[in-house]
């Protein structure tokens, strides 16, 4: 997907019950996710006025908000049948895990229905996302 500040809007939905710090690894995990799977979403590299180098960040808000698991869910299935919409789920198995390679052996065992979401990226057209996460609190 190629992202565009002026026509798309992206969130982070965090399960309301996730302690601080696995809320915060969550977001950081789907924030590097966004990177990787959005062409267009971090801007260029800044310099300060002495020539000093800031490596380009998001160029867009990217609000965090809560929400119940059952909703993560229902936002997970919603923006598989939306071709508009990119989805970057992140499960409690993948929190669970130590390595990657574990993550992968776990999540290839396991049905989908089983994989409990903690949080979920969604990227799209600005109106489908505000409609979804417009009711949601902000992560605070």
């Amino acid at each position: 997907m190629r992202f565009d500040v002026t026509t798309h809007r992206c969130i982070i939905v965090i399960d309301q019950h996730l302690s601080a710090g696995l809320a915060m690894n969550a977001a950081s995990v789907i924030g590097i996710g966004f990177g990787r799977l959005t062409d267009n979403l971090v801007g260029p590299d800044m310099q300060s006025q002495d020539g000093v180098n800031y490596p380009g960040v998001i160029a867009a808000p990217l609000p965090v908000l809560l929400a119940a698991g059952d909703y993560l869910r229902e936002l997970h299935g919603v923006s598989e049948a939306d071709e508009e919409l990119v989805a970057m789920p992140f499960s409690a198995l993948a929190q669970s895990c130590r390595t990657y390679e574990e993550y992968g052996e776990r999540i290839a065992a396991t049905p989908s229905g089983q994989i409990e979401l903690v949080a979920l990226g969604l990227i799209g057209p600005k109106k489908k996302i505000t409609r979804l996460s417009g009711n949601l609190k902000l992560y605070r």
